[in-house]
């Protein structure tokens, strides 16, 4: 398997990059629902699964940020035979999903009112305690961290994180499995392992 990507594959960094995208947005999703399902305000099981969402979406934001490198100095393989509107439909979806990937954990780094314990290991201040926020907004825009979250955790939380990423992760999904199993192309083996 390549490490780059062909005319016909994507190479084993884009592949790895794309599932680990994948595992980690299931993974931030889990600790926050477990957090507001099974456990109680203000306990430490409570803080511990607030925080490994927030080291997740931390994660995410670097995972991101090589992809989208990643993607910018590599080709891309083939499209699959198709309509112009199926092309155009793809772009599109993919284009939604590269946008979802950088606005969700901006957005959620950008809200959180709490320093991230990078998995127990060290801690990244919250953006309150930034001077990008001092400048930015607290000066800048003359609001304060609450008068500033509340529009972004909407964004990242009742927009974004509640319905919008699910349509588009679902309809992600669904579109490679009409491919794979309706129009049987290559476009879903082109992102696991099976080279045929």
């Amino acid at each position: 398997m390549s490490i780059r990507n062909t005319a016909d594959n994507y190479g084993s960094i884009a592949k790895w990059l794309h599932w680990m995208t994948a595992l980690l947005f299931l993974g931030a999703y889990m600790s926050v629902y477990y957090r507001h399902w099974f456990t109680e305000a203000k306990t430490p099981e409570n803080w511990n699964a607030l925080q490994l969402h927030f080291s997740i979406g931390v994660t995410i934001a670097v995972i991101v940020v090589l992809r989208v490198v990643w993607r910018l100095t590599n080709r891309q393989p083939t499209l699959e035979p198709g309509t112009q509107l199926e092309h155009l439909a793809a772009h599109l979806g993919h284009y939604a999903l590269y946008a979802l990937m950088i606005i969700m954990p901006l957005t959620g780094y950008l809200g959180t009112g709490a320093n991230t314990e990078y998995f127990f290991l060290f801690d990244i201040p919250k953006f309150e305690d930034t001077q990008l926020f001092t400048s930015l907004v607290q000066d800048g825009l003359g609001l304060t961290f609450k008068a500033f979250e509340k529009p972004i955790d909407f964004i990242h939380k009742d927009i974004l994180g509640a319905w919008l990423a699910w349509i588009l992760i679902a309809g992600h999904a669904l579109a490679a499995l009409y491919h794979h199993r309706i129009k049987r192309d290559r476009t879903l083996r082109k992102m696991t392992i099976d080279k045929s």
